[in-house]
């Protein structure tokens, strides 16, 4: 099992900071710009972890080099059931550099923004306290 989704699966927020590297870019779905940097990134990540319920990764998938990676993922949001896939790609030195949300459908999206939403203040207070 990738580090990632094992650090995920294990709700080990810590574990999946340190695979993020400092210039990390987080493309969100559900915000218009993304986000750069490690601390931002840890503190939305740490966010979605207390709103997604059930999340279950149901496939991976990988390029031969192993740098870029498609985590397919199931997970309830306010109950509403939704898919997505993170898209990561590693740096040289295997740190995420590069990881993008995508999530359907437009109900559960809409659900993921809307609790999003409500954590963005915890979510600020968390990074500025990297």
């Amino acid at each position: 099992m990738h580090p990632f989704r094992k650090a995920v699966e294990n709700d080990d927020m810590d574990a999946v900071a340190a695979l993020l590297a400092d210039d990390v870019v987080f493309t969100s779905p559900v915000a218009f710009k993304p986000y750069a940097g490690k601390a931002i990134t840890a503190a939305i990540l740490r966010g979605v972890s207390r709103v997604f319920e059930d999340l279950t990764y149901i496939r991976e998938i990988a390029n031969p080099d192993g740098r870029d990676h498609a985590f397919v993922f199931t997970a309830t949001v306010a109950g509403k059931k939704l898919q997505g896939c993170d898209f990561l790609h590693f740096d040289e030195n295997g740190k995420i550099d590069d990881f993008t949300v995508m999530v359907r459908p437009l109900s559960a999206a809409q659900a993921l923004a809307d609790a999003m939403g409500a954590q963005f203040e915890q979510i600020a207070r968390e990074a500025a306290e990297q």
